[in-house]
């Protein structure tokens, strides 16, 4: 078996040898353009497995393939998520600080472990978005996206990116959790720095936990029906930690993961007019458009992260314990394997890997989609003529490690 951190290149075998000189970064400069051309590169050198090094030149895995993946995510015995095995943080080869750690570090929350302590705060988690779901979410979003649309209907432009899905799936967190919503665009803020990382991580991280931490504390003594008091009576006894750091990981993941769905949602709605006259004239429904897009353009491009419990082999490649890997959902969703042609239609195929898969598998997915629908739904109704104001081409987009998110969708409309 080889080394895993011998130069890179490739074995007799045709498997890559991590880590070493000319490794692909997937942060900086150069991986923020187009990551499927990173993608696809990788996996004509390297096939399902490549080696890459995360911010600070971490070395890890990126699982490329849609099988490997499935198998990463179906098998929390073999790939765990307990960062706590991690062999380079082990050793000290990444600190605690590291922005990394932001994203892959172990906290007290159900994404951290497995088995059964995974089963018992994931249960304290989906009980009580179950609950919110019931409680009128879709009342929340048309209320929210009136106002936000409020403010510019009026002047036949708008960014629906900066104006409207950057900030609404926050502002509909902020009364779920029961939090004031003025903290609303700061949250959203804070949410979108830590999943880019970079030096401002953790100061963007901290804000958030004490918004969150002085929450918990105000529901103790004030609960309400709302997501915070939810987890705070939640029969399965959750302490402090676990209470404030599932505020976290559901606002963080929520907020980021949705408010890029409705961005790439309506790129395609206003990019492809097949898709907007079906939607207009009720031939098509919403949830075909938004499939789509979670095949194409998932809102986590990359997911972190599973550690190796063993030596193992995946994708024909030598993986050693404690090894980093990063699930490639986006790539996955593109292998040519299980979709030669991605010209071709996926409607009806709820395959994609999107929401992850496994005993991880997002629990909140059917919110996101009740926010995006209904966000949508009360746009087209507003916004007589919805056109977009320049050429699809000119649209860009700006990538991190995880995400690659729309930069801008200027559009006119009738006033």
């Amino acid at each position: 078996m080889n080394d895993a951190r011998t130069p890179a290149g490739r074995t007799g075998g045709g498997c890559p040898v991590a880590h070493g000189e000319g490794v692909t970064r997937l942060y900086g400069p150069e991986a923020a353009t187009d990551p499927h051309d990173i993608y696809a590169r990788l996996r004509k050198e390297h096939g399902p497995l490549a080696p890459v090094l995360l911010e600070g030149d971490v070395p890890a895995w990126l699982v490329l393939g849609y099988r490997e993946n499935r198998r990463v995510l179906d098998n929390p015995l073999q790939f765990s998520r307990d960062s706590r095995i991690w062999r380079d943080f082990r050793d000290g080869r990444v600190e605690a600080t590291s922005p990394l750690m932001q994203m892959v570090g172990w906290r007290p929350d159900c994404v951290s472990q497995d088995g059964e302590a995974h089963r018992r705060l994931r249960g304290a988690v989906t009980d009580n978005l179950y609950a919110v779901a019931g409680r009128g979410i879709r009342r929340h979003v048309t209320h929210f996206a009136h106002k936000q649309i409020d403010a510019f209907a009026g002047t036949g432009r708008a960014d629906l990116v900066a104006d409207f899905a950057e900030y609404l799936p926050m502002l509909v967190l902020t009364r779920v959790f029961g939090l004031a919503e003025r903290e609303g665009r700061n949250l959203a803020e804070s949410s979108k720095q830590v999943i880019k990382g970079g030096a401002d991580a953790l100061v963007h991280n901290e804000r958030i936990m004490g918004i969150l931490g002085e929450l918990a504390a105000r529901k103790r003594q004030e609960p309400g029906s709302d997501f915070t008091s939810g987890l705070i009576e939640h029969h399965s006894g959750l302490d402090e930690d676990e209470i404030v750091n599932h505020l976290r990981l559901v606002l963080i993941t929520a907020h980021t993961t949705t408010s890029n769905l409705l961005a790439r949602t309506l790129q395609l709605v206003l990019t492809d007019t097949s898709w907007l006259s079906g939607l207009v004239s009720g031939q098509l429904n919403l949830s075909a458009v938004v499939e789509e897009v979670m095949w194409n353009s998932p809102p986590l491009a990359v997911l972190p992260g599973r550690f190796a419990t063993a030596d193992l082999e995946l994708g024909g490649c030598p993986v050693k314990k404690g090894d980093l890997l990063v699930l490639g959902l986006a790539a996955g969703n593109h292998d040519p394997e299980v979709r030669p042609d991605t010209a071709v239609s996926v409607h009806g195929n709820a395959s994609h890997l999107a929401f992850s898969a496994g005993p991880h598998e997002c629990p909140g997915q059917n919110i996101g989609q009740a926010i995006i629908e209904t966000a949508v739904d009360v746009l087209l109704h507003r916004l007589p003529g919805l056109r977009l104001a320049v050429p699809p081409a000119d649209l860009t987009s700006t990538a991190s490690t995880w995400e690659s998110r729309l930069d801008s969708l200027p559009v006119e409309f009738t006033v």
